[in-house]
């Protein structure tokens, strides 16, 4: 049933290739942030209304299967295909009506064999061999399918505006940009992604976001003849909502919540300096801690996740913390293991500028946790709380 469908919609597309192009027009669709986290960012698609076949259909290529075997499994791996999905431009409105989200359409300026060469890219876009894609977040997404086919339809012709940006964003401060009212997903960003993240993004990269995309498309030209024609006509509102407001509170934001934890350890270490505390306490710190270095080892070197390798978060979150839990739970000292885990984290901590990777307030406290324990199980004499015996 499905691959008649896919049968459908490639002779839909055919007969629209070899049609009069003039029946035919082409919308860039922008859509608006919504709340969820796979849609903070916003989202693109293309709407082709056929004229002649009285159909109007959106072309999506952001579709994903939760259904897929091993969902969870292959997103962490960065092996999840999303696929192109067709559907009438009806329903999808109808979708972002209830998800609350602003929609905006922008027609195409295109001549025919523009017009004709993107209904080609779409239709081999459909075949059943490239339908679905390997996703990468900056580099193949939604908005970058649709950059690409516009730059193939449109050849050297298009010119795109001057970046007026001396210095522009990273991939990291632009996507933080959307997640500014989202504290607890920058830290995880922030934990999860490394250096190349923080590469500087330009004109062209920073389209991988569709509010970005539809800004450059906006101030792109076609050059025609000597004349310079707008790409896109002036925007329409399909739909009209304000952007979500989505307000983390200051006593329950990372860093807050994370200092609380350090002053609270210290408190008690102070006040209990029992060896059965100390151990029940550095069990719960350095098993935190061990799990933090276990994601680090799996998306540096057990994912394709580009933008998460080479994180320098491995320098401080780094594989001695699970040797440091080993040495509590088997009641061995392991003075060594310990000392070297606190001076990776000193290092961190004492040297962020000389770290090209950026670094998340939060990460501190957490910093301070791991030297404050590492500093009394390492057996240092000036900490007077490792002059408890932990044994």
């Amino acid at each position: 049933m499905k691959n008649c469908f896919l049968c459908i919609l490639l002779l839909t597309l055919s007969m629209q290739v070899t049609a009069n192009p003039q029946n035919i027009e082409v919308f860039l669709i922008t859509c608006g942030p919504g709340t969820e986290t796979y849609s903070i960012y916003g989202h693109s698609a293309i709407r082709i209304i056929d004229h002649k076949n009285n159909t109007d259909l959106v072309y999506n290529w952001g579709v994903f299967d939760f259904s897929t075997p091993n969902f969870v499994w292959k997103f962490a791996k960065g092996r999840l295909d999303y696929m192109l999905g067709v559907y009438p431009y009806e329903k999808f409105l109808r979708d972002y009506f209830f998800e609350e989200r602003w929609v905006i359409s922008q027609k195409m300026n295109l001549d025919d064999s523009e017009l004709i060469l993107m209904l080609g890219l779409i239709a081999e876009n459909l075949r059943p061999e490239n339908i679905r894609y390997r996703y990468d977040f900056f580099y193949d997404n939604c908005s970058t399918r649709i950059r690409d086919i516009i730059e193939k339809a449109t050849g050297n012709d298009l010119i795109y505006p001057p970046d007026e940006l001396k210095k522009p964003p990273s991939f990291r401060a632009l996507i933080r940009s959307y997640q500014k009212d989202y504290a607890w997903m920058n830290f995880g960003i922030d934990l999860l992604m490394g250096y190349p993240a923080d590469r500087k993004a330009s004109l062209r990269d920073r389209m991988f976001l569709p509010l970005e995309m539809k800004d450059a498309l906006s101030g792109s030209v076609i050059r025609k003849d000597n004349l310079m024609i707008p790409l896109l006509q002036n925007p329409v509102t399909e739909l009209d909502f304000a952007d979500p407001v989505v307000k983390t509170g200051f006593f329950v934001s990372p860093p807050f919540v994370f200092s609380m934890m350090l002053i609270i350890i210290i408190i008690l270490a102070g006040m209990f300096r029992n060896p059965g505390f100390n151990f029940y306490l550095d069990v719960f710190v350095f098993f935190i801690l061990s799990v933090l270095a276990l994601m680090m080892i799996f998306f540096n070197f057990f994912t394709d996740h580009q933008q998460l390798r080479w994180n320098l978060n491995t320098v401080w979150l780094n594989p001695f913390l699970i040797l440091c839990l080993a040495s509590i739970l088997m009641n061995r000292k392991g003075f060594v293991w310990f000392r070297i885990a606190f001076f990776l984290a000193l290092i961190f901590l004492m040297y962020p500028l000389f770290f090209p990777q950026h670094s998340n307030n939060a990460f501190v406290p957490l910093i301070m946790i791991l030297l404050l324990r590492c500093s009394v199980r390492g057996g240092f004499t000036w900490n007077p709380l490792a002059k408890v015996h932990l044994t």
